[in-house]
């Protein structure tokens, strides 16, 4: 099956019905997008597609074919909301932070100078056990250039 992930055509051998979390961890070797709870309820697993934010633990690869996936890999290093996380000293364990930063990347992407609601609503279904979430708000809107 072909999966176009980050921009690029990539071909994974693996059974249609596998959830697109392992097809990107395991096959294509991109470990940003973390394993957490494997029933879409923490967020670890966010990635985008098409735009939007879907939790790819429960997404089979067959669902995610002819689509433009982005994981954390595809963010580059130097993105805003990337950035916005260093500065606000956000990540403690860091486990959550790559789904965090992409449901944060959605919601910039569907609503640029987001509100404090916008945000508490986008962002409501990642979990984060160290209790980040003020810094997370901090530096949505740091990278909204929204203070």
């Amino acid at each position: 099956m072909k999966l176009n992930i980050n921009g690029q055509g990539r071909m994974v051998d693996v059974d249609p019905d596998m959830p697109l979390l392992w097809a990107i961890r395991d096959h294509l070797r991109l470990p940003g997008t973390k394993y957490g709870c494997g029933i879409a309820q923490c967020g670890a697993c966010t990635v985008l597609v098409n735009g939007h934010a879907v939790r790819s633990c429960s997404m089979s690869v067959a669902d995610a074919q002819d689509s433009q996936i982005t994981t954390i890999e595809g963010l580059g290093g130097d993105h805003p909301l990337q950035r916005a996380w260093i500065k606000r000293d956000v990540a403690q364990c860091g486990y959550c932070q790559s789904g965090q930063i992409m449901q944060a990347a959605a919601l910039l992407a569907a609503i640029p100078k987001p509100t404090d609601s916008d945000i508490d609503v986008a962002m409501a279904g990642n979990v984060c056990r160290c209790g980040t979430y003020q810094r997370i708000k901090a530096a949505i809107k740091d990278a909204a250039g929204v203070v």
